[in-house]
Formats: structure tokens, sequence, C-alpha cells
């Protein structure tokens, strides 16, 4: 519990401890689970903070998520709080979802990336539905049209960052 009294204090706006959490686990990959259900914590900034935290460990460990791929699709993405949902779409990226899964995070993102008020969740949403649309080539056809409506539809942070996702996936931004 040590390590989500690290995550408690302050507000939204700040980190406060989590690069010192993600050192930890690091250090200590039995911490992770610690962390990772501090992302259902009662308190908004310990979830923020532990997402944060999750994201950070998972771009050096992906593997550390696999035991927890099924509470992440359908327990922890029913999060409300935009810092959560915006960890939760890099997140996504790094499983190895099976078909089922994978239709589920894409309705999730869209579902993001329709109804977010939050840009930040919206790009991140974006970026995930492309490295999917990149890995799971089936998808793609899918993929490219959630992000055609999207830039019809979207902020000019939605636009600009689709403008740059669709010449990854072989297509023109035009």
């Amino acid at each position: 519990m040590e390590i989500l009294n690290k995550l408690q204090g302050g507000d939204l706006r700040s980190i406060g401890r989590s690069n010192e959490v993600v050192s930890d686990i690091l250090a200590d990959s039995t911490l992770f689970d610690v962390a990772f259900d501090g992302m259902c914590n009662a308190d908004p900034v310990i979830r923020m903070r532990a997402a944060d935290a999750i994201e950070k460990v998972t771009r050096i460990k992906p593997a550390l998520l696999v035991p927890f791929k099924k509470r992440l699709i359908a327990e922890v993405s029913q999060i409300q709080q935009q810092e959560v949902q915006w960890h939760l779409a890099q997140i996504f990226s790094r499983l190895d979802l099976e078909d089922e899964e994978l239709g589920c995070v894409v309705k999730l993102l869209r579902h993001w990336i329709e109804s977010s008020k939050s840009n930040i969740v919206k790009v991140n949403s974006l970026q995930c539905l492309c490295e999917i649309a990149l890995r799971y080539t089936d998808s793609k056809p899918a993929i490219v049209q959630i992000l055609r409506e999207s830039m019809a539809n979207g902020s000019p942070a939605v636009i600009s960052r689709i403008k740059k996702l669709l010449p990854k996936l072989g297509l023109s931004p035009g």
C-alpha cells in the first residue's frame, strides 16, 4: 500500500510522485499489481497517477499487462475519468488481443472519440486505433472509416492528429 500513498495528495494537474512509483515497479515487478489496482481507487488523484505509472511502466515492460488484460477491457475501461481514459488509450495498443477483445477495444475507443470532451482522450484513442490497424490488418478498413469520420467532425487537434496518422496507414490525409 505504500506505493498508493506515493500517488495521493495534490490535484489532477500534477503527476505527483508517479515517476518514483514507475522506478519502484521497474525495480520490483511485484508492485505492479498494487499500482494496477490503484486505477480503480476511490480517489481520482490516485486513479490518474496509477494510470500514468502503469502506462509508463508498460512502455518498457508490456508483458506485465498480460494477467490484467481482461480487467483492463472489462473493468478499468468503464472508468469515466478522462485522465484515466487517455492513459488507457495508450495502454490498449500494448495488448495482444483476441478477435472479440479487439472488437471491444475498437468499439470503446470509437465511443471515446465520439463522446469525450477531452481532446487528449480523442487523440490518444485515434493514435491507438492507428497502431491497432497496423498490427491487426483485418481491422484496418473499419479503423480508416473511424478516422475519416472523425476528421470530418473533429476539432483542429483531432484533424491535425489524423493527418499525421493516415500516412502511417499508407493513405493520403486529403
